[in-house]
């Protein structure tokens, strides 16, 4: 089917009314080739416009928020982020004998005067009036996002016969009108051009570029088609903007055709293109399509690499992502700043500390200076992996430290119970002149909440408020319930959430809850959940907590009728998880499962010699953490097959003597896993180190740093 047809059917109702779903359709009716749909060949009428020498009179000045100049290398980036290096400019000979006097004025910043000098020349042929001139004036004024220059500088072109039909100027007025947020001034340069010969590619791709870095880019598709329209062959410019524009539409569909226009060019795509187009498919969730085309890339940038793994990195795809940083350190790629940025929040988020650890030896092999962000990074890696000293041996030796850098300390000793040097770091944050934001308060109240330190995260609530003038947001109340509760101040904290000035989400209903399972009040407990089914109907934790409430209070009616109304709402209790890093492998164990690894002889071995051990020194099952009703035997052995368990055992077969053991949880530990891991710790003379959902637990020859009070 010719695609002209398609698209006059789309209808000419105002100029981009409707168009996308045609853009849709076009790209929807292509073949498969190569392993995408290849679009048909560009069939359409030429378009005429109309060149208006009088839209300079409706180029009036308003003064607007700025964007950065656009540049060949970094076109798709982000707003702001760009700049123009006018010094390696002025390094070109020619231009330096040419146009000295503008260009130093530009160089200067001094527009004012070049723009006078080359209005001036405009009546008299001189090197001032030539396109070239005008051509660095307006770099200029991209440079300086100057519109008011801009606008005089576009009034001398559209009247001077001779330049008003530069396609390279036009391109740099559109620029110019665009990152000065003017699109409509940007169209109308674009929308008056008469001679269709004089829309090439460039000044196709200006116009696109235009609408995605402000925001439209569903427009900046739209132009794009219509650049084909007219018979126009893309360049890298045009296919990477309209594949970024794909990607912020969520739109694969069209991606997967201009996939298909790259596969049949003739002329290769630049990296930039394939970066684009790696980034389709791994945000589409395609990450064999990704994988396929890097694979196919003959040249990978170290942009190629951390586009891939910072996907991975998202999706959470940890192992993939460790691989393929070690394959890109095999190919002797090297690796940016930005790359090992990426790959620490991994390492924390699995508490993957070897890895994190090579990480840290790449950064001290480098001979380039690591940056405040890489290393704060790192100081939150080894915080999560429960290695706080080695977080403060970071902080320690940084040169310069920013108020996360501060926060980030204070983080990871509230997290690993260590509440005396949160204190004691937070006082000499004040004494170094350094103001705390929201994000202080929060590990401060967060810490004294996980050690029962009631009074002083009262003291610093106040504090907050008062002395160092932070306004108390949603998460520092439900730290400030979290602290009334959890001492079992219950009816302080219901009180604080009637007079709080916000309306409680469900982090701070699920603190009063886990409160009223710690001191068994089934009355608040009850209210509480109620709110939480409304706000998290589908959070099976909310349902487990209250049911551990009727538990405890033998309600076993009312533990039945909670277990029903999951079934109703289709709500599944999440299934206990733990997983330990043992050399370069992550091994994972599921509550009840792990039946091959339970049966192997090595298992058996060390099981029993374990529960002998930990029987002699008085330890028996707490059944009372088994949600049914069901005889002690069935609830022990329940009990005994627990994640943790299972990871604990495997890391005391497959470490070394004396070796610590790291084991992360994706829920909270329940009370007789806690006690079964006091002890091991202490039979085994082994360092336990648990981090559930809530804080890390220490375990040092039975004694846990959580103190209990947990």
């Amino acid at each position: 089917m010719m695609i002209g047809k398609l698209w006059r059917s789309v209808g000419t109702v105002g100029k981009f009314d409707g168009r996308y779903d045609g853009v849709r359709t076009m790209v929807g009716k292509a073949s498969n080739r190569a392993g995408v749909h290849v679009t048909d060949t560009v069939l359409f009428e030429e378009t005429s416009f109309e060149f208006s020498p009088s839209l300079t009179p409706e180029l009036n000045e308003f003064p607007m928020p700025s964007l950065d100049v656009i540049t060949p290398q970094a076109y798709l980036t982000p707003l702001g982020s760009q700049s123009i290096n006018h010094a390696k400019f002025l390094q070109i000979p020619w231009r330096q004998f040419v146009f000295t006097k503008p260009l130093g004025l530009s160089k200067s910043t001094k527009l004012d005067e070049a723009v006078t000098l080359i209005e001036n020349s405009s009546s008299s042929p001189s090197n001032l009036s030539t396109p070239e001139a005008y051509t660095d004036l307006l770099h200029a004024c991209i440079s300086a996002k100057s519109l008011h220059h801009g606008i005089k500088i576009c009034s001398l072109i559209l009247n001077n016969p001779s330049l008003r039909h530069n396609p390279k100027l036009l391109s740099k007025l559109i620029t110019l009108f665009s990152v000065c947020r003017r699109l409509d001034l940007a169209r109308k340069i674009f929308d008056d051009v008469t001679d269709s010969s004089l829309l090439t590619e460039k000044v196709w791709a200006a116009m696109a570029i235009g609408y995605s870095r402000n925001g439209s880019p569903r427009d900046a598709l739209i132009v794009y088609v219509d650049m084909l329209c007219s018979f126009i062959e893309p360049g890298n410019f045009s296919i990477s903007v309209a594949l970024k524009a794909c990607v912020d539409l969520k739109d694969l569909r069209v991606g997967r055709g201009i996939h298909a226009q790259i596969v049949k060019r003739k002329e290769k795509v630049d990296q930039v293109v394939y970066n684009v187009l790696l980034k389709l498919y791994m945000e589409s969730g395609l990450f064999d399509d990704a994988r396929k085309v890097f694979d196919g890339m003959s040249e990978r940038n170290v942009v190629t690499w951390n586009s891939l793994i910072s996907v991975l990195s998202k999706k959470v795809r940890v192992h993939e992502m460790f691989n393929l940083f070690r394959k890109m350190q095999e190919e002797m790629i090297g690796f940016s700043w930005a790359t090992l940025t990426t790959i620490l929040p991994a390492c924390s988020r699995v508490a993957a500390l070897l890895t994190g650890k090579e990480i840290h030896a790449q950064i001290l092999k480098s001979k380039e200076k690591p940056d405040v962000p890489l290393l704060n990074s790192l100081m939150d890696m080894y915080g999560k992996c429960g290695e706080v000293e080695y977080s403060r041996r970071v902080f320690d030796v940084m040169l310069t430290k920013d108020l996360t850098s501060w926060n980030i300390m204070l983080n990871c000793y509230a997290i690993n119970g260590n509440i005396e040097e949160v204190i004691n770091l937070f006082e000499w944050m004040i004494e170094s002149g350094v103001a705390p934001d929201g994000i202080t308060f929060v590990a401060l109240l967060s810490g004294c909440s996980d050690t029962g330190l009631t009074e002083y995260g009262l003291s610093l609530f106040e504090r907050m408020k008062t002395e160092f003038r932070v306004s108390p947001a949603l998460e520092h109340y439900a730290c400030l319930v979290d602290i009334l509760g959890r001492a079992g101040k219950i009816k302080e904290a219901v009180k604080v959430i009637e007079t709080m000035p916000f309306k409680p989400s469900a982090s701070i209903w699920g603190s009063l809850l886990n409160s009223c399972r710690l001191h068994g009040n089934v009355s608040v407990g009850e209210i509480a959940a109620k709110e939480l089914f409304v706000l998290e109907p589908h959070n099976p934790g909310n349902y487990v907590m209250v049911s551990n409430i009727y538990a405890d209070a033998k309600m076993w009616d009312n533990v039945d009728k909670i277990r029903e109304m999951m079934k109703q709402r289709g709500v599944k209790k999440e299934a206990g998880c733990s997983w330990v890093q043992v050399k370069d492998k992550i091994q994972i164990f599921v509550a009840g499962g792990g039946y091959e690894f339970r049966n192997s002889d090595e298992y058996k071995k060390v099981w029993t010699e374990l529960q002998e051990a930990i029987e002699k020194s008085g330890y028996s099952p707490n059944t009372s953490v088994v949600l049914h009703d069901v005889d002690e035997e069935t609830k022990a052995n329940w009990v005994c097959g627990h994640s943790e368990r299972l990871a604990t055992t495997y890391s005391l077969i497959h470490t070394g003597e004396g070796v610590p053991i790291r084991i992360t949880k994706n829920l909270r530990v329940c009370a007789d896993c806690h006690s079964w891991m006091k002890i091991v710790s202490q039979v085994t003379r082994r360092v336990i180190v648990l981090r559930d959902t809530k804080r890390f637990h220490h375990f040092v020859d039975g004694i846990c740093s959580c103190k209990d009070y947990w």
